[in-house]
């Protein structure tokens, strides 16, 4: 190989390896300048974060007070037992709509959703879940409660609600997966399933009782 085509390779490939000399030695070095952003999208944006000074302002602060006398439009939420399940400063005892087939059906399907992992079908709290954390035996599971026994099947319907929403215990909230009349849903839903394990001859139609084994 001639002498002058032996330094050209070796200087080009010297300086191919520059480039990832530059990239290890970014990997580890620090500086108080921003990482080179080749494509920012939305990243890296002008814009004004928590507690940061806004010289626009004659009280300096980018952070704004609410302006007095202003509402948040369909957001107020003041139907306390809609929302919170609270009627008179206490857990509501009743719905805040009517309960009819179809809300129990959709009761039905956002509990087969959510809450059958860990209460069951039936609502015995033997679901896959419960079950699997039985077997493994670890110690820190606490299981469900029963919808069948007390306390859990005398409490008001404000209290499950509010248990949907903001959790109980080891349960956690399902308000930003529910929404509010879903709650409400599965919450006749499962007075459907109590109903159901504590039926009487006298809650079958009179038409179907022959049938009865």
């Amino acid at each position: 190989m001639p002498r002058w085509l032996f330094w050209t390779v070796a200087l080009v490939i010297a300086i191919a390896m520059v480039p990832y000399a530059c990239i290890a030695r970014a990997r580890v070095d620090t500086s108080p300048k921003p990482r080179v952003h080749l494509i920012p999208d939305m990243d890296s944006q002008p814009k004004f974060k928590t507690q940061k000074g806004n010289p626009l302002f004659v009280d300096g602060r980018a952070m704004r007070a609410h302006v007095p006398g202003t509402v948040a439009r369909g957001w107020l939420k003041e139907d306390d037992h809609f929302y919170r399940g609270i009627v008179d400063g206490q857990w509501a005892t009743t719905l805040p709509m009517e309960v009819d087939r179809d809300l129990i059906l959709r009761g039905q399907e956002r509990y087969e959703i959510f809450c059958t992992p860990c209460h069951g079908l039936s609502g015995y709290g033997d679901g896959m879940v419960s079950r699997r954390a039985e077997q493994l035996q670890e110690g820190a599971w606490v299981p469900p409660s029963s919808f069948h026994d007390a306390p859990a099947n005398t409490r008001s319907d404000g209290h499950l609600y509010n248990t949907i929403t903001n959790g109980i215990r080891t349960m956690s909230p399902y308000a930003s997966s529910i929404e509010e009349k879903d709650r409400w849903a599965i919450v006749a839903y499962i007075r459907a399933l109590q109903r159901s394990q504590a039926a009487t001859v006298e809650d079958v139609p009179n038409e179907v009782r022959g049938t009865l084994r």
